[in-house]
């Protein structure tokens, strides 16, 4: 069978990686060709475009890359119309990938989408098009069924979280990552600033300033697969900040505390059990916009899944040197920590067991 896969961003990869890899297991003929990264190239899938070249962030930085945006969605269907798959496999990334699903229902292909669009979010009116262009919607956050079938009146699968099988394959497979982190004997504090240069740069350089108040720590930022290691380095500059390359889940493995961007990395830092402070800060019209049409108490997975403040927030305004250096000391408290312990226990009870992948894979191959 042939499967065209579109995931745009570095969480799509990882996501993507784990399904090819069951997908090709359960159907070893399958033809597998995919806009993704190096993870699912490395799992089976033939790449026609990267993911480094379709990360915008934000609605100002959209605007000024949408000639980029509209020769690559020109692209993808004459792609799609001489590979003729069975069936169009989209994971995330809505503002792309349901342009495509449109297009794609006027040609009659199959479409799934593994990873549901946040329309609890933001535009909820857009459920009027899933339920127009998709065949088949896959939800990996649990109050996301109910918001669809309940509110909506859409049939979807909750199936799982896949970061569970991430994190269980790595827990697997790497018995000792301390060894290629760092050989510094004082505990770990990660930092965890993106994929995108944009957010990268507005976090990181707030980041940094906090150093010199926890000199008993070592700081290491988890890079980015599809950054270069100059573009760190010219942020940190002089200060005292490793930069590890590729290996966030090792980092995490072996971390005491994290500053995280919003987005999957919290949930990831959150069933690695590590404390962590969540960062967000964009251009300031890209947020003036975003205060406008999303709707959400949350903006990190671990408190969106809870439904109550697990991990403190810092956004816009409030990501700065001294509110960060606050919330730190305080994840850095040993009665804190044991609370939150608690809490990240029953945060991954509720995201389902190990083989969340296999299972969609199943679902799509037997469909």
């Amino acid at each position: 069978m042939k499967y065209y896969i579109i995931a745009g961003e570095a969480s799509g990869d990882l996501h993507g990686s784990n399904l090819i890899k069951e997908i090709i297991e359960l159907d070893p003929n399958a033809d597998i060709r995919a806009w993704g990264g190096d993870k699912m190239q490395e799992a089976g899938a033939k790449i026609v475009k990267h993911f480094k070249d379709l990360a915008f962030m934000g609605f100002y930085e959209v605007i000024i890359n949408i000639r980029t945006i509209l020769k690559n969605i020109s692209f993808c269907k004459k792609d799609i119309l001489e590979f003729s798959p069975d069936k169009i496999i989209f994971i995330d990334y809505p503002g792309f990938n349901m342009r495509i699903a449109k297009w794609s229902k006027k040609y009659k292909f199959e479409t799934i989408y593994y990873i549901a669009p946040q329309l609890w979010a933001w535009n909820e009116k857009r459920i009027k098009e899933i339920k127009k262009y998709i065949n088949s919607l896959y939800v990996i956050l649990p109050f996301e069924k109910e918001f669809f079938e309940s509110k909506h009146n859409y049939p979807v699968k909750f199936l799982g979280h896949p970061l569970t099988d991430s994190i269980y394959n790595f827990k697997t497979n790497n018995t000792s990552p301390n060894k290629l982190i760092t050989t510094d004997k004082k505990p770990i504090i990660a930092i965890l600033p993106g994929s995108r240069k944009q957010e990268i740069k507005k976090i990181l350089n707030t980041v940094i300033e906090t150093v010199e108040y926890f000199k008993e720590y070592q700081f290491i930022v988890a890079g980015a697969p599809n950054i270069e290691l100059s573009y760190y380095t010219s942020i940190i500059k002089n200060k005292k900040i490793k930069v590890i390359e590729n290996k966030t889940y090792e980092l995490l493995s072996v971390s005491y505390a994290a500053i995280v961007t919003s987005g999957t990395a919290t949930l990831e830092t959150a069933l690695f059990k590590v404390p962590q402070v969540v960062c967000y800060k964009s251009s300031y019209f890209s947020f003036v916009i975003a205060k406008l049409i999303v709707n959400i108490k949350y903006i990190s997975l671990v408190n969106l899944i809870m439904d109550q403040e697990i991990v403190k927030e810092l956004i816009q305004h409030d990501c700065n040197k001294n509110k960060i250096t606050k919330e730190l000391k305080k994840i850095l408290d040993l009665n804190h920590r044991k609370s939150l312990k608690v809490k990240y226990d029953e945060l991954t009870s509720i995201l389902g067991n190990f083989g969340t992948s296999k299972r969609v894979a199943l679902d799509i191959i037997t469909k």
